[in-house]
């Protein structure tokens, strides 16, 4: 399948990181003080605020692989704005309906017209933005493990980034009537994606770690004294 960004929304990039790199990215991981850590019973799942709790991963963020990329498809003026690690393994292993990124971290709330509804999440405030900064964003998922299709993969639509903001009555159309298309990675592969695109998983099929890094990009500041939280 050749794939094309702006049409497609969405892109892998297959070696960003070397051996090496990813084993160093796991034990920053590893070592680091959980406290954002998300869990099912015993297992840890995800933790939000993870360049707080991995200083590392800013400067993962820069890496030249990695830049070269955000910067090719946003601009030079991109930087870090959140940073999640999600891991499925036994006894967190679990599926992700279809959706979309639709809301971003800020450092306060501040009501700014057609920004919201607000929530809170980790203890920061996220918010739903116009359509128009969402379009301005990327996600890079970097895979800390190989990632067949069967360990529960990103499964995405082709394309749905373009068709704005969905409501919940919009979204079940496309994702009934959408072709998903899975992204099976290897480790040190990267995923670029727009924020707007359908995505979905399913349960690993034979749970092990599948750790990704997500990491959200955006290129311009918010307007009325909104702030972006950062990683």
């Amino acid at each position: 399948m050749t794939l094309d960004f702006a049409r497609d929304g969405f892109q892998l990039i297959p070696y960003v990181l070397s051996a090496d790199e990813v084993a160093t990215v796991i034990a920053s991981i590893e070592s680091a003080d959980h406290t954002h850590g998300r869990h099912r019973g015993a297992e840890q799942f995800a933790i939000r605020r993870l360049s707080e709790a991995v200083p590392s991963i800013a400067e993962l963020a820069t890496h030249p692989g990695i830049s070269q990329i955000v910067h090719h498809a946003i601009g030079e003026d991109a930087r870090l704005v959140r940073s999640i690690l999600f891991d499925k393994r036994p006894g967190a292993n679990w599926a992700v309906p279809p959706h979309q990124d639709t809301t971003i971290a800020v450092r306060e709330r501040i009501d700014t017209r057609g920004f919201g509804p607000w929530s809170l999440k980790a203890g920061v405030p996220h918010v739903q933005p116009p359509r128009e900064v969402l379009e301005q964003m990327v996600t890079l998922r970097i895979h800390l493990d190989d990632c067949p299709e069967e360990a529960g993969a990103l499964r995405v639509i082709p394309g749905s980034h373009r068709l704005g903001i969905l409501d919940a009555d919009q979204l079940a159309i496309v994702s009934r009537t959408g072709s998903f298309v899975a992204c099976p990675a290897s480790a040190g592969d990267c995923l670029l994606m727009r924020p707007l695109l359908v995505h979905a998983s399913r349960p690993a099929a034979i749970p092990t770690h599948r750790r990704v890094v997500h990491l959200g990009f955006a290129a311009r500041d918010l307007p009325d004294g909104l702030a972006w939280h950062g990683g």
